[in-house]
């Protein structure tokens, strides 16, 4: 199998298909095509990782590449990576994180950020791919005359965590009442101790890394524990991290979820307001709902759609001078605040519109738009997603045609896992149900046809 980046940076089955050797190459492909020298002063690179088993080992193969390629290493070791995406910018040095995100343990992967902690150009993650090649390949010897060295830094992260709280303004969160799930991942040091600075009643859950327990039956893929912790113990708010960290779901005091487009509504709407949303413009991705155009038009908000992936997201948002947009999954950006998504981050900006508003949740949530039936699948594919997907477009333009303007249907290959993503929307909850279910059967028939030849 060839690695390559996809939506979110390399992922792969750790130490089968992310290798020790395969992730040394792409320090040094990485080290030799970001880490760009400053005079007599040699490059550096911060680099990070979430709590799953094998991320010592690919980070240290990771710290091997870039120091071989004479490039100091910043390492925070266990960090989110909103901490690394910070203090890449703090520093304005390039980074690496390994994660997999919500991927389940025995995954993993390499977040690659450039200069200033920003995602990746697609040309950026080109030029590193045919490099990464050429060294896989052998067809690369030269080696520098030293080699980097590497520091440890963990206090990097307080520094996070302070800008982080510091982006309150000097509010405090006194008087909530607060469940965190960190998802047994990278934030499980950190965002029970933010919120408890804050001064909101903290409940922490997940928060027991063991190597293997990442996003198992708990944080922003699992929300389920997370909503009955809520109501049990009559929280104000539940917040829902994943394993690095970089995205957050809500859940309000009745125990029902608030997603990203939710959260995105209602900060867009509260800035608005505020007159603290530049250009009066968000950008989120094809998969949101089209309740929040809907809703966000009306009120003179801008809503600007891309293709999926955060990346995109920024990109858009720089273009048209805005700096709020995100997923529905919960990655939001805030970028006078952040470069990245980081679901901490998220969190507090919504826990402190609750609390400002003196309102629950639940009906701040429910107030601020009205979603359209959606039905989201995902189907396993082992042969090639392009033909796949080629074979299945006879039915999916089927659908789209019935579908009209009162609905639509997205059908895309995952970036982060093997498999294709199904979404459909329309006014009824039957008809988008009965259009998805078509589509995933067109796909399944497909991807055996491709499976079989």
């Amino acid at each position: 199998m060839t690695l390559a980046f996809g939506t979110d940076g390399v992922r792969g089955r750790a130490n089968s298909v992310l290798t020790p050797e395969a992730v040394l190459a792409l320090g040094r492909a990485a080290g030799r095509v970001l880490g760009v020298t400053d005079g007599p002063h040699p490059a550096r690179f911060v680099v990070g990782r979430d709590t799953r088993r094998s991320g010592p080992l690919l980070e240290a193969a990771l710290v091997a590449g870039l120091t071989s390629e004479g490039v100091d290493v910043i390492s925070l070791g266990m960090a989110p990576t909103p901490a690394v995406a910070w203090v890449a910018a703090a520093e304005g040095l390039p980074a690496a994180v390994v994660s997999a995100s919500h991927n389940p343990w025995d995954d993993n992967g390499i977040k690659v950020l450039g200069a200033g902690g920003r995602k990746l150009t697609q040309d950026a993650e080109r030029t590193i791919e045919r490099e990464w090649a050429r060294i896989q390949r052998g067809r690369t010897t030269e080696r520098p005359a030293a080699t980097g060295r590497v520091v440890d830094a963990p206090e990097a992260v307080d520094r996070y965590l302070d800008d982080v709280i510091g982006s309150l303004e000097g509010r405090t969160l006194s008087g909530l009442s607060v469940v965190v799930d960190c998802a047994n991942g990278a934030a499980s040091v950190t965002a029970g101790a933010a919120l408890a600075r804050l001064g909101a009643t903290v409940t922490v859950i997940a928060a027991d890394p063991d190597g293997h327990n990442i996003n198992e039956g708990c944080g922003s893929t699992h929300p389920e524990r997370l909503q009955e912790t809520v109501v049990s113990v009559r929280a104000d708010v539940g917040l829902a991290l994943d394993g690095d960290a970089d995205r957050v779901l809500a859940v309000d005091g009745d125990g029902n979820l608030v997603d990203g487009d939710r959260i995105i509504a209602l900060c867009a709407v509260d800035r608005h307001e505020r007159g603290r949303l530049p250009a009066d413009t968000v950008a989120v991705t094809i998969l949101s709902n089209g309740g929040l155009r809907r809703s966000l038009e009306p009120r003179g908000i801008t809503v600007l759609q891309t293709d999926v992936g955060d990346r995109h997201v920024v990109e858009a948002l720089v273009a048209a001078g805005g700096v709020v947009g995100g997923e529905q999954s919960g990655h939001v950006v805030f970028l006078d605040l952040a470069t990245t998504g980081d679901g901490l981050l998220t969190g507090l900006q919504l826990l402190d519109l609750v609390r400002r508003s003196g309102r629950p949740l639940a009906e701040l949530a429910a107030g601020v738009m009205t979603s359209m039936p959606q039905v989201a699948r995902s189907v396993p594919v082992s042969g090639a997603a392009r033909e796949v997907l080629g074979r299945a477009e006879t039915v999916a333009e089927e659908v789209r045609a019935e579908l009209g303007d009162d609905g639509r249907l997205v059908l895309r290959a995952s970036g982060t896992e093997p498999v294709i993503r199904v979404m459909v929307e329309a006014l009824d909850q039957q008809v988008a149900e009965a259009a998805a279910d078509r589509v995933v059967a067109a796909v399944e028939a497909a991807g055996d046809i491709v499976a079989g030849a």
